[in-house]
């Protein structure tokens, strides 16, 4: 018996979105997945090689790559947003080539990562200084620190765990996080602290450490879901995830 069937527009009838993330994150998914519980919010992933390593010459391979993860997306939707989820690579390669890179896949598509969405989240939230949490060797913490400063804000102070396992990262304790986030917090005056790195398990702490330091967090992950949701048109907020999450984006 062949069975009759109905069609609609599919689960994504809000915002398409995907994600490419890092063969060696163990955070982002886990962290967007709560963030993109929303109807009508369609998340796929895919994943790119990156061994664990984190220095310069690893993050900068993974240009090459990108197209081909972005062929790993379900062809029949249109995406509204790609997402690339690593912050260190995303400073190496420059937002400007990672987008090029993916649209050579999903012309149509926009697209950021964390280090764009780092800096729209700090316009959208009027900050100019910054206080700067990273887990990086200082090479790499220093590369994001100068970019950040060529957008224009301000380092007001900066601490970083130095650590070039990606593993290592993934592990590293959500207390531990709190705590250098407040330290950093107060080496000097900051509208705003960043954390840095996708790996970096920082969502259910955020409250904590706003309420703690009076000002905004701006990590890799919740700037990335936020940017990717305001780029598709998903103003929706949502304060258990910071205050980041009750902005929209600045022109």
């Amino acid at each position: 018996m062949r069975l009759a069937y109905d069609t609609d527009e599919g689960v994504g009838t809000r915002a398409i979105l995907g994600v490419i993330v890092l063969e060696t994150d163990e955070t982002l998914e886990p962290e967007f997945s709560r963030m993109m519980a929303q109807e009508g919010v369609a998340l796929y992933h895919s994943r790119i090689p990156m061994v664990p390593e984190v220095r310069p010459e690893t993050l900068a391979k993974m240009q090459a790559d990108l197209p081909a993860s972005a062929r790993l997306f379900p062809s029949m939707p249109d995406f509204d947003v790609i997402g690339y989820g690593c912050t260190s690579a995303s400073t190496v390669i420059g937002s400007a080539k990672v987008a090029e890179a993916v649209q050579t896949v999903l012309p149509n598509t926009k697209v950021t990562d964390p280090l764009a969405a780092i800096i729209a989240a700090g316009k959208a939230l009027g900050a100019v200084r910054f206080g700067f949490v990273t887990p990086y060797l200082p090479v790499v913490s220093a590369q994001m620190r100068a970019k950040l400063e060529e957008a224009g804000f301000e380092i007001a102070g900066f601490g970083s765990f130095e650590q070039k396992d990606d593993r290592v990262v993934a592990r590293i304790t959500e207390a531990a996080i709190a705590e250098s986030a407040y330290q950093v917090a107060t080496q000097g005056e900051c509208d705003a602290i960043v954390i840095s790195c996708t790996n970096l398990r920082c969502l259910r702490v955020i409250p904590e450490i706003e309420a703690r330091t009076g000002v905004p967090v701006i990590s890799s992950n919740q700037a990335l879901g936020w940017h990717m949701l305001r780029l598709a048109g998903v103003e929706d907020p949502q304060p258990q995830f910071g205050k980041l999450f009750t902005r929209g984006l600045i022109a």
